[in-house]
């Protein structure tokens, strides 16, 4: 709905200070954090935050995303607890010698969509990795921006997509597991896209 921001932060560090911004904010604003992320212990494999939060009171502006991991090979574009999974395929990416980049957006609205557009720049391949529904979610818009912006971005494989299935989440728990996108979804979407060429670029 226009009018409502809405702030979905990866970590304890950035939720304070989104927390904080949104209480100072004059505007209506949907605060979300994920079950996921509530204290777990492997919540220390998040490069670039801490569960550390400090006392005194800090903001962290909303449209502003974080680059929580430089690559130069491919752009992971995610938010809340699939950043942390994009951050342990990224990990493991190294190994094999492919750099990613990981991109947290931390809010859906407004987007940080020149952050966005400035990593598949330097990348030219990107993945959306999301916990939304593949249909009409963030990832489609997402994908829209790079579309709308082919004159200045140079995709050099078709866009990757990993979301939840068109349909209702499983009670089951292996179910649940399923249809949610994992690190290992993650590593083998990067590992296909790495050979992929648009075929335009294959013509040439």
């Amino acid at each position: 709905m226009p009018g409502i921001k809405v702030v979905v932060p990866s970590n304890a560090y950035d939720a304070k200070g989104l927390m904080i911004q949104a209480i100072r904010d004059d505007n209506p604003v949907m605060f979300l954090y994920h079950k996921g992320i509530m204290g777990l212990p492997w919540m220390a494999y998040f490069e670039g935050s801490s569960n550390v939060v400090p006392e005194d009171p800090y903001v962290i502006p909303f449209g502003k995303a974080n680059v929580v991991k430089e690559g130069s090979d491919l752009t992971i574009v995610s938010i809340s607890q699939m950043v942390q999974k994009a951050v342990l395929a990224a990990n493991e990416l190294a190994e094999q010698s492919i750099h990613a980049e990981v991109l947290d957006l931390r809010t859906l609205v407004p987007m940080d969509t020149e952050a966005i557009l400035k990593s598949v720049r330097k990348t030219g391949r990107l993945i959306i990795a999301d916990e939304d529904y593949l249909g009409f979610g963030l990832s489609g818009e997402i994908s829209a921006l790079i579309a709308e912006n082919l004159d200045t971005v140079a995709l050099k494989a078709p866009i990757k997509r990993l979301a939840v299935p068109n349909v209702p989440i499983p009670y089951s728990r292996p179910l649940e597991q399923f249809v949610i996108p994992q690190v290992a979804n993650i590593v083998l979407a990067a590992q296909e896209l790495m050979l992929k060429k648009l075929p335009l670029l294959a013509a040439l």
